[in-house]
């Protein structure tokens, strides 16, 4: 259960960053919400989708399964990291649209279709993790605006880093078991 919700906090991370940048742009209620719906809705899908076919494919692979979800989490987190020291793409967008808003789901949430493949290693229900995920990134998301609404974008890249480095430590974990 601890690790379902590690894994739920890394990747709303992704999500976090950008409803900060999007918050410092326009940071009305009813835009966290819409950023707290797209970005939890797509997080909680894609992992469930990368889980689905993990399981496909585990037969497969089952002996190399460790090493591949290391590497994907390393990956991932490797990306957010190195997302986290440059500029983020909120900065480009001039509206925000429903057009831009599912975008943005879909570009913050492919890295959670890998990370899914995990979820085949873990020994949890699939579909209450995917729950999870998706409820704590609308949370994160949702508060995600309000911080940028107040503090601007100084904890946008933290926030990815962070995430980054925790999907890189969980892979080291899957590795090490």
């Amino acid at each position: 259960m601890i690790e379902v919700i590690i894994l739920a906090v890394a990747l709303s991370m992704d999500a976090f960053a950008v409803s900060i940048g999007l918050g410092a742009k326009e940071g009305s209620p009813g835009l966290a919400l819409k950023a707290g719906l797209f970005f939890g809705i797509f997080q909680a899908l894609m992992p469930f989708i990368g889980y689905l076919g993990g399981k496909g494919v585990l037969g497969w692979v089952e002996a190399y399964a460790h090493w591949i979800a290391f590497g994907l989490l390393a990956l991932i987190g490797a990306k957010m990291v190195y997302e986290g020291l440059h500029e983020g793409i909120e900065k480009e967008i001039s509206a925000i649209t429903n057009k831009i808003m599912l975008i943005l789901a879909i570009a913050t949430s492919i890295d959670a279709m890998a990370a899914g493949f995990s979820l085949t290693l873990l020994d949890t229900n699939p579909y209450f993790a995917c729950l999870i995920i998706g409820i704590t990134t609308f949370a994160f998301s949702w508060i995600g605006v309000f911080i940028g609404k107040n503090s601007g974008t100084w904890l946008e890249s933290k926030a990815e880093i962070f995430g980054g480095v925790v999907l890189i430590l969980m892979g080291i974990k899957i590795l090490l078991t």
